[in-house]
């Protein structure tokens, strides 16, 4: 699906995407370039520089849960406007049935891996006095998710973080919102629904209101909103594009 946004509101400003070579990250990366942001797309394999260039985009490999590679990435390309905390990775399975490693890497990537680079881009944005940090969590972070606790603990701490920058950089002109998608129609979604089955799909559909799945397109035109002039009033809010699941 084609990005509605292609008006060159964000002309001039620069915006660094991680976890951009695939699904909801990528939908993000196109509709930004659409509305004019130059993007700077993260991921961890060769994968996200291929898809960078399809909208003249700069790439950059490192694994968020690096707690060094954010601040080399700064150090390779200056401060950014916009700051869209998007990698994650997810695992299912009963919380009795996990292990410590398996807690370290998503608690290192969904949790860690935002304040690593949100500590790193952050200063610049307080210094020239705007910035715009939008962090992509989950309902599971506000829900709790069934086979996937640890993982929705992760998505909590976001929204909780997300909302504690807000108070702490609203003075700098620095705003801070977090967009919680729910069951969106992803490679990664579409591996679990291989793997578990129309008895998963339907579970997820059926958490919605709407009874669907959402598109990364529709997650990608509200963090566009919130990266927009339009937004400068919305900060510290947490807001679900999850098809009523939140309600």
């Amino acid at each position: 699906m084609a990005s509605v946004f292609s008006s060159d509101g964000l002309q001039g400003r620069r915006a660094l995407v991680t976890g951009g070579s695939a699904g909801i990250g990528l939908a993000i990366a196109r509709s930004l370039s659409a509305a004019g942001a130059d993007i700077v797309i993260t991921g961890r394999d060769a994968r996200a520089g291929k898809v960078s260039a399809e909208f003249g985009g700069k790439f950059i490999a490192f694994d968020v849960a690096d707690p060094n590679g954010a601040q080399s990435c700064r150090d390779e390309i200056g401060p950014v406007d916009i700051l869209i905390n998007n990698a994650g990775v997810d695992q299912h399975g009963f919380f009795t049935n996990s292990d410590l490693d398996e807690w370290r890497r998503l608690l290192d990537v969904n949790l860690t891996g935002v304040l690593s680079v949100t500590r790193a881009f952050l200063p610049d944005m307080q210094d020239q006095g705007f910035g715009r940090l939008i962090n992509i969590a989950s309902e599971a972070g506000r829900r709790g998710s069934r086979g996937g606790s640890v993982y929705a603990a992760a998505k909590g701490g976001v929204i909780a973080f997300t909302k504690s920058i807000a108070r702490e950089s609203a003075k700098f002109g620095v705003t801070s919102n977090v967009v919680l998608p729910g069951p969106v129609d992803t490679p990664l979604l579409k591996k679990a629904i291989e793997k578990g089955g129309e008895k998963i799909l339907g579970a997820m559909t059926g958490a919605t209101l709407l009874g669907r799945l959402g598109t990364p397109e529709e997650v990608s035109g509200l963090v566009v909103f919130l990266a927009s002039d339009e937004a400068s009033f919305i900060t510290g809010e947490v807001i679900g594009v999850s098809g009523g699941m939140g309600v």
